[in-house]
């Protein structure tokens, strides 16, 4: 083994920055047995120094990141301060001083990742994210390397654990949207400003990732088309337990039938209670990958937290220390397949319209006509109606984004028709 230790600093030190530390700290016999020679917290890079920081030598931590990554002698840099400024000034800079860097930066990854790949082969060093998607899940491995050999056609996923919480609380108790957020603050699982998770940003940057990498094209964040929660309801809950379903947020990375095109997604969907995502409970994550291959896949666990995301940390510390020490690096960016990515309107899937009409005859024959005119095939119909009005449920055939928007718009001009409740995707078939 080598005695010299290999030299890591630290941007960042919120929860999952002092969990890395901790576990360097803790385990770092173990690790230098793994890796072949010691490694070395040699600076901490921190907002605001004064605070006692456990396990961490105060003579580490600094409010300079830009001088820590410059330093010369820093093998990886780890970085988990997330935003895109400095943050990408920073990973830059890294590369032109000679270190390697371990990321959880889902949306600078998402947004300018081909551009931090190329900088990181033009100095010939390590990009790792295995922490950007879905916490201790091992999945960017496995997508970039044991299916490297393969075809991924399908990526379906729930991929951020706040939401789920928060859908999993409104199916289980019934417990109104406004309710089940307010627990799942309460309980730490989400922030004060939910944003991020409940209208998707967080969940369509990961897409992207995914997309990316399954797909082997660039997918920016700007690609994924991105529809929040706050709209589902109790009363689709009910509906999709009428079809024998559940409603899940999830991220779809797609690849057209004739291999031409991509899509990805992010979207409140109903999926059978036979499809495995159907049982992810509370915040846990879990992705469906679907190869020509290997065929159906499924990965679970904790996706955020900060033991989680640093194990998936210190596993790419790890590797990218090995390719350090071999002088070697790792895969970088594989883009070459360069499909285009397809617009929202060109993707197909079964729809759940719910629709408040008058409850008279002629009604259901106004409707058929309006989905007939638009090429939208009708898979099952239910209607109940009191005091002169009704409600009328269409679940649809396979149709494209595109026509379903033109039928609702028609439907809207129907005088029978008071008002669209709701509208879902069907998926997990």
């Amino acid at each position: 083994m080598r005695t010299r230790p290999l030299k890591v600093a630290l941007l960042g030190c919120g929860v999952v920055g002092s969990e890395v530390a901790r576990i360097m700290t803790t385990h770092a016999d173990d690790l230098a047995a793994r890796i072949g020679a010691p490694v070395e917290l040699a600076g901490v890079a921190v907002r605001r120094t004064g605070k006692e920081r456990e396990g961490i030598d105060p003579a580490l931590v600094t409010t300079d990141a830009t001088a820590l990554v410059k330093r010369g002698d820093i093998d990886v840099v780890v970085e988990v301060i997330g935003g895109i400024e400095p943050a990408r000034t920073l990973i830059t800079t890294a590369f032109e001083h000679g270190a390697s860097v371990v990321s959880a930066n889902k949306a600078l990854l998402a947004q300018d990742g081909a551009a931090l790949h190329a900088a990181a082969g033009e100095h010939g060093k390590d990009l790792y994210y295995e922490a950007a998607v879905a916490g201790a899940i091992p999945l960017i491995r496995p997508l970039r390397e044991s299916l490297a050999g393969d075809k991924v056609n399908r990526v379906l996923g729930i991929v951020n654990g706040t939401t789920n919480f928060i859908l999993d609380k409104m199916d289980s108790t019934g417990a109104g949207y406004q309710e089940a957020l307010d627990e799942a603050t309460a309980l730490g699982y989400a922030e004060a400003d939910p944003t991020a998770d409940v209208e998707g940003f967080d969940a369509a940057a990961k897409a992207a990732i995914l997309a990316g990498i399954a797909f082997h094209t660039r997918v920016r964040l700007d690609d994924v088309y991105r529809e929040g929660m706050a709209e589902v309801t109790a009363a689709d809950f009910r509906s999709a337990k009428e079809m024998g379903c559940t409603i899940k947020l999830l991220a779809i990375c797609e690849r057209s039938k004739d291999g031409s095109s991509v899509t990805a997604r992010v979207h409140p969907a109903m999926i059978p209670l036979t499809h495995p995502l159907a049982s992810v409970r509370g915040a846990y994550n879990a992705v469906f990958v679907e190869s020509d291959a290997a065929g159906q896949l499924m990965f679970y666990g904790p996706g955020a937290g900060g033991s989680p995301t640093a194990s998936a940390v210190l596993g790419d510390l790890v590797a990218v220390c090995r390719n350090r020490l071999n002088g070697a690096t790792g895969p970088g960016e594989s883009a070459y397949a360069d499909l285009t990515v397809s617009p929202m309107g060109d993707v197909v899937t079964r729809y759940h319209i719910s629709l408040d009409v008058a409850d008279k005859p002629g009604v259901l024959a106004q409707v058929a006509t309006v989905f007939a005119e638009h090429g939208v095939s009708i898979d099952t119909v239910r209607q109940q109606g009191k005091d002169g009005e009704a409600s009328l449920v269409v679940v649809t055939h396979r149709a494209s984004d595109a026509s379903l928007t033109g039928t609702v718009e028609a439907l809207r001009k129907l005088d029978t028709v008071r008002g669209v409740a709701s509208i879902m995707r069907v998926e997990g078939e």
